[in-house]
């Protein structure tokens, strides 16, 4: 970016902080915040539901394609370095087999646009797929088998010989930090911040606390595997894909194969789980050059150790957290700091940071993310990226500067809570995090509570309490656009390019797009999964409602003034403005005058219309730069550490969240519970072990990565103020996960109040509490 355009950039970015509030989208409240009676907020079952219980709900690797092959890899074994031979002779002469793809016969292909380097950008690096005979990461696709059987063609991948000649890689974390580190950036955005002199103020001040923390990888384990269907029809491609960004994987895949963006046409209908695994990676483009080479239809479903071969994870994390405050409890200063590591092929640091930036106040901050480079696959996306993890270091430091100066913790957090944004000064949209930690602690019990770490035993088992803060950012991504088809019958069917991963939306897009145009649920049906409907919209980042609602919101103010184009003379509604009604009952009314109303298919019948079909596109998220705007939690947690073995079980658990409006009361208590239930797998037992000799990822399976089961999940209680932000669509912010939020920390400090071990390095395992 050049100086020009850094300037404009950041006048631009000026003016709109400082621009009344009514020239912002949000300014003025959307109108559904006023219905507190309805469908919004209802806890209604999921439309899909029934589907899903019937085995219709068709999933990435179910669709039928007539003469489809079945594709299997074969994966490198160093992490660096070059093929000297490569072998596919047996497996070429298997039975069953149509094909064998190497670099020695894939199609000609540009790498895969790297996600956020462009709008619609979706891979998960920018290396070639298969384009040469150089290997990049222990664990890259080295070879593609087409066969009849999905069982011929793992066999005859077994066939396969190869040989390397290996290169130096740098596989550690300590060697890759001792070549140095560079900035990390997120978003386009630097994370370094320095809000005063932090250092100064921490050495000044009578109380203070200064600890590292350290996080381990992640792997993506969705109950789906990844998976892909596809068929090209002369220079035409075809996906069916467990995807949570059609329209970014249809340009994409243009991109890399020359074609035009309307010659590929990606649908995804149902997700099996993403958590940001399922956009573009590499085995979508193998499936892809080998179908096109073998002319016929092929399937991909990655193996659960395929996943942890091709698809990216959480990077691990060294955090530096560090406070110091005043006798009263008020933060002088904040520090936040450390390093990541991260292939050079991305650009995805964990910004473990974000937190430390909105949540309280501080008399100074220091805030920085370095990252070191490592020969390995690409990180990506992993629930709340920076977040779950960055709220671990900062609320456990929290925790011991509460223990150290003997306050309550939930009341230290209290005593520093923020008036505005305390980093950009921007006025928050809403914030009512007090309101939340108030009433869970009251549900909770919080004040039975007691202080002293290994008080409370009931015989083998010591028993402790811990909180922690949740928060996490309300997105909403430029690009948002939505259909809308009204009938002559009063049905509406609403599209957008928008996605079904098994969180609610089909349902609650249906209640809010119902209410919106004034009919009953089952005269709306919302259409999403295909890339070809309206709307550049990424089911990431929480922000999938927001963006859906936006745009939403805009068509339907494009129908209501394509409706009253309609309305004829005669018509009750001639003469108003779109902002003069109301849609109502199955039709448009004055706002002010009920007697004045007509019902959409009268107004279609009179015009002889036996549809009308309108498209809109949402404006653009200035709302983020004007408002500060997160969701909130407070996380209240009981475990029970077995003074013996040092097992660790959580008995009990209550997340109290201030996300605006809820939509769907059952859908969302879903979403809490679910991102809880993740954060006790980061808090207990979650650990991707990477062996820093070779770089290879060595427990691949759900045998070995573990996960919790019921087990190790107790009774799950969520509670939510609901009270709308007044600048968002709807009133809502995001659920998706704000709820894996601060679950780790919670947890490490209830462990300390139970027996009176810090744990700074996850996950909690009896190795850290026995001795």
């Amino acid at each position: 970016m050049s100086i020009v355009q850094e300037a404009l950039q950041a006048v631009m970015k000026k003016a709109i902080e400082i621009a009344p509030d009514a020239w912002m989208p949000g300014g003025t409240p959307d109108p559904l915040i006023a219905r507190r009676q309805g469908l919004i907020g209802a806890p209604i079952s999921r439309v899909d539901g029934p589907l899903k219980v019937r085995g219709e709900a068709r999933f990435a690797a179910e669709f039928p394609m007539e003469g489809m092959l079945y594709a299997a890899l074969v994966y490198s074994t160093v992490p660096k370095g070059r093929m000297a031979m490569l072998d596919t002779a047996a497996a070429e002469t298997a039975p069953g087999v149509a094909l064998v793809m190497t670099h020695k016969n894939a199609p000609r292909m540009k790498p895969m646009p790297l996600f956020m380097s462009k709008s619609k950008a979706a891979g998960g690096d920018d290396l070639p797929v298969m384009q040469d005979d150089r290997v990049h990461w222990n664990g890259q696709p080295i070879a593609v088998v087409l066969g009849e059987t999905q069982e011929g063609a793992d066999h005859a991948a077994s066939l396969i010989r190869v040989t390397y000649e290996a290169e130096p890689a740098t596989t550690s974390f300590a060697a890759a930090r001792a070549k140095g580190t560079k900035p990390g950036t997120f978003q386009g955005e630097p994370l370094k911040l320095e809000i005063g002199d932090a250092e100064a103020a921490l050495a000044a001040a009578p109380h203070r606390v200064d600890a590292v923390y350290h996080t381990p990888r992640h792997s993506h384990n969705a109950i789906e595997l990844h998976a892909a269907t596809l068929a090209w029809k002369d220079d035409e491609l075809t996906i069916h894909d467990a995807s949570q960004a059609v329209s970014h994987m249809a340009w994409s895949m243009a991109e890399i194969f020359g074609l035009d963006e309307k010659q590929v046409h990606v649908t995804s209908p149902f997700v099996g789980g993403g958590f940001g695994s399922k956009t573009l990676w590499g085995h979508h483009v193998l499936a892809a050059a080998a179908s096109k080479l073998a002319g016929r239809p092929v399937r991909i479903m990655l193996s659960r150790e395929g996943v942890y071969r091709v698809v990216g994870g959480r990077t691990l994390t060294e955090q530096r957290v560090a406070l110091g405050a005043q006798a009263d409890g008020r933060f002088d200063a904040l520090i936040h700091t450390g390093v990541v590591a991260m292939t050079g092929h991305n650009n995805l640091p964990e910004p473990f940071v974000l937190p430390a930036r909105s949540a309280y106040a501080a008399g100074s901050f220091k805030l920085d993310v370095e990252v070191a480079t490592i020969d390995m696959l690409a990180n990506t996306f992993m629930r709340a990226p920076g977040e779950a993890v960055g709220t671990f270091a900062l609320e456990s430091a929290i925790d011991e500067l509460a223990h150290l100066m003997k306050i309550d913790p939930v009341e230290l957090r209290i005593r520093n809570e923020p008036e505005k944004d305390p980093t950009t000064g921007a006025p928050f949209s809403s914030r009512h995090i007090v309101e939340a930690y108030r009433a869970g602690a009251e549900r909770f019990g919080w004040g039975l509570r007691n202080a002293t770490p290994g008080s409370r035993r009931e015989g083998e088992w010591l028993i402790g309490m811990g909180c922690a803060t949740a928060t996490y950012p309300y997105y909403r991504m430029p690009g948002g656009a939505a259909r809308i088809m009204l009938t002559l019958d009063g049905h509406a069917k609403v599209e957008v390019a928008a996605h079904e991963m098994g969180m609610g939306t089909a349902t609650a897009q249906t209640q809010v797009a119902a209410e919106r145009l004034g009919l009953p649920m089952e005269k709306v049906r919302f259409c999403h999964g295909d890339s070809r409907f309206p709307g550049i919209v990424l089911a990431g980042g929480s922000q999938q409602t927001a963006a859906i609602g936006s745009a939403v919101m805009a068509a339907q103010q494009e129908l209501v003034a394509a409706l009253l184009k309609l309305a004829a003379r005669e018509s009750p509604l001639h003469g108003l403005k779109p902002d003069e009604v109301a849609c109502r009952d199955g039709g448009l009314v004055k706002t002010d005058d009920p007697a004045r109303y007509e019902s959409y298919t009268a107004i279609l019948a009179r015009a002889g219309r036996d549809e009308l079909v309108v498209e809109a596109s949402a404006p653009p998220p200035l709302e983020t730069q004007h408002w500060s705007m997160h969701s909130h939690g407070a996380m209240f947690c009981e475990v029970r550490v077995n003074a013996v073995t040092g097992e660790t079980r959580v008995s009990r658990f209550l997340g109290s969240f201030d996300c605006g409006r809820i939509l769907n009361a059952k859908t969302a208590g879903s979403q809490f519970r679910g991102g809880i239930v993740m954060g006790l797998g980061l808090a207990l037992m979650e650990e991707t072990q990477f062996d820093e000799r070779n770089g290879r990822v060595m427990n691949p399976s759900l045998a070995e990565y573990h996960v919790p089961v019921h087990m190790d999940v107790p009774e799950i209680d969520v509670i939510w103020t609901d009270i709308p932000d007044p600048h968002s669509p709807m009133g809502a912010h995001g659920v998706g996960e704000i709820g894996i939020t601060g679950v780790g920390a919670a947890v490490a400090n209830a462990v300390f109040n139970a027996c009176g071990k810090r744990v700074r390095a996850l996950p909690i395992t009896l190795d850290k509490l026995i001795g």
